[in-house]
Order: C-alpha cells, then sequence, then structure tokens
C-alpha cells in the first residue's frame, strides 16, 4: 500500500519557459524533509498550460532527482486516452513509481465510461507501475465512483490507491467500504488530510500535499504521527498548520462599479505567491492564471505572517534551506507590488 506525505510539486518559471534550475532546487529541498514522494505535473504543477514537451522534461527532472531518495508520481492524466496512454508510456521508461491520471475534463465521461475507457487501457498497458486515479469532479465535471474503483482494483491490482479531492466525506466512506482495507486512500484535501486519516470509516493512507511545497518537514510530521497512531503528536501540528492549509483556495470579496463579487484564487496562484515572498523558485502562474487581488495578497500576507509568528519552527528548514531571513521578506513591500492587481 501506498503510504505517507507526497508532494504536488509546483512548476517554477523564468521568463515564461520551465526553470528546470528551480525545479532541481524545489526537490532537493522537499527530499531534505523527508518527503515520501513528489508528483510531477499535477494541479499544482500547472499541467494544463504545459506544452508535452516541458511535460515530459518535467517529469524526466524529477524522476532522476527522486531515484534512491523518495517515490515519483507522474502526472499523466489527460482528457485523451490516447494522451494519456503516450504521457504513461514515456513515465514508465524514465523510470517513475506510479502515475496520477486525473478522470477526463470538460467531455464529461460517466464513470463506467471513465474506467473503461481511460483507466483500464492505461492499467492494462503498464501493469508493473501504481495507477492513482485523481477523483476531482470539482474542476473535472465528471466522477469515477467507489463502484467503479472498486471494479478497477478486483481486476488490476496495480489500481491499488485514490487520490480522493471530492471533499465528500460520504464518498471517501463509500470507496473504503467498497474497496477494503488494503486499498490506499489518499488525501488530495490538505485541510481534510487529519479528518481522513483519524476517521475509521475512511482510513486513509497519507496525502499528496500543495502546502508541502513550503512546509515539508511539518507536515511530514502529521502525516508520521498519524500513521504511528501519536493523535496528540499530530493534533499539535495540525493546530500549528491550518492557516496554511487556507492558502489552496483563497477566496475574497471584491467591489465592482456593479456590486460586490466573489474573486476565488484557485491553486496554485496562493501557493505560488506564497513560494516568492518566501523566496523560493516559483515565477509566477501561467495565463490564464494572472496574479491575486490586492485583499487576497493581504490574505496570504496574513497567513505567512501569523504562521512565522506563532510557530516560526514551521519555516525554519525553508528558511536554512534557501538561506533567506523570512521576517524580512514578509516585509518587503517591492516584493509584493508585482503579485497583485492595482486594482479588480
Amino acid at each position: 500500500m501506498i503510504t505517507g506525505c507526497f508532494t504536488a510539486i509546483a512548476t517554477p518559471f523564468k521568463n515564461n519557459s520551465v526553470d528546470y534550475d528551480g525545479l532541481s532546487t524545489l526537490v532537493d529541498f522537499q527530499i531534505a524533509n523527508g518527503i515520501t514522494g513528489i508528483l510531477a505535473v499535477g494541479t499544482t504543477g500547472e499541467s494544463p498550460t504545459l506544452t508535452w514537451d516541458e511535460h515530459n522534461g518535467i517529469i524526466e527532472e524529477v524522476t532522476k532527482k527522486s531515484k534512491g531518495n523518495c517515490m515519483c508520481i507522474a502526472g499523466t492524466g489527460s482528457n485523451n486516452t490516447k494522451e494519456a496512454l503516450a504521457a504513461t508510456k514515456h513515465a514508465a521508461n524514465v523510470g517513475v513509481d506510479a502515475v496520477l491520471l486525473v478522470d477526463p475534463y470538460y467531455n464529461g465521461p460517466s464513470s463506467l465510461e471513465i474506467r473503461k475507457e481511460y483507466i483500464e487501457p492505461v492499467a492494462s498497458a503498464f501493469p508493473d507501475i501504481h495507477i492513482i486515479p485523481y477523483v476531482i469532479p470539482g474542476r473535472t465535471g465528471t466522477q469515477l465512483l467507489p463502484e467503479d474503483l472498486a471494479l478497477l482494483y478486483k481486476n488490476y491490482k496495480n489500481v491499488d490507491t485514490v487520490k480522493e479531492a471530492t471533499g465528500n466525506i460520504e464518498n471517501m466512506k463509500r470507496t473504503r467500504k467498497c474497496c477494503g482495507t488494503d486499498y490506499a486512500i489518499l488525501s488530495g484535501d490538505d485541510g481534510l488530510t487529519y479528518d481522513m486519516m483519524t476517521d475509521p470509516e475512511i482510513n486513509a493512507a497519507g496525502v499528496i500535499s500543495v502546502i508541502t511545497n513550503i512546509a515539508p518537514k511539518a507536515i511530514v510530521q502529521m502525516v508520521n504521527a498519524l500513521i504511528q497512531g501519536n493523535l496528540s503528536e499530530a493534533k499539535k501540528h495540525k493546530t500549528a498548520l491550518d492557516p496554511l492549509f487556507e492558502l489552496v483556495t483563497v477566496k475574497t470579496m471584491e467591489k465592482t462599479p456593479y456590486g460586490e463579487v466573489v474573486c476565488r484564487a484557485r491553486n496554485p496562484l496562493a501557493i505560488k505567491a506564497a513560494m516568492t515572498i518566501l523566496g523560493m523558485p516559483s515565477g509566477g502562474c501561467r495565463r490564464p492564471l494572472g496574479k491575486l487581488t490586492q485583499n487576497g495578497l493581504e490574505k496570504v500576507l496574513a497567513i505567512l505572517t501569523k504562521v512565522q509568528s506563532n510557530n516560526p519552527e514551521i519555516f525554519k528548514p525553508l528558511e536554512d534551506f534557501f538561506g533567506i531571513n523570512i521576517n524580512k521578506r514578509l516585509k518587503n513591500n517591492s516584493i509584493m507590488e508585482m503579485l497583485c492587481y492595482q486594482s479588480y
């Protein structure tokens, strides 16, 4: 069973090209802080805006750095099975341990079709690597159901894990009931990891995390404590980390000439802004993702400042690894100006 703490690593850019030196440094930071594995080119890695050459190059770099140090998972999903097969073939050839297949987006196949026409062809063609369905209906508009996950696991033993990002506790419980005790459920929501791992009807095995990009050691410690059954230790880490989990999606109310609107800065916009503030390779997001609003940036800055003030040990590994002074960077207005729109 796949267990532990995995980072959905951000893709750093420089002059709108992939910053491979920066990526290498980010991977080193994760390995130095005990991460179980790294997911290359997931949602946080901005897979929708990468060319396939960039996509494959990032997987090659992360796999090379991961070998002998941690697991490597490659995001090879698509809304086109032919593309998913080609991407998985490349990933398998360079030596990944597993691939992540997001539910096909936009064209909206049924759960039956996702199973038969998407997951099964990949699982059949690549029996020697783990195939991890990624269920996130809020982004894809479709959903591979627990019943189909169970049928996949019954017929393909390499489809033994799911990244669960439905946000639906009852769906998670149904997955456990259908798939049995030996099936690995990984949290796809940082803020739900503690609850998913402590609920006996879910019994999640770990997390594929966004926030480990900036706080790997603390989240590894929380997950390891949960695996070991040390709930008091895990709760202590969770309480300290809770503010950071709000960075996955930053919601603000914004004034327009026509009234107020809700603005949702979705992952990886806020985490990459946080990485820039903290002095890590980032380079912002690719269009159509852009910048935070001023309110959104203030929220991100307030979260980082709160964590640094109340629990400086969370960012100490980052500070030491990158050789930076976080307190100074949190007060550097010149950094902030480039991270937000000046008006709505």
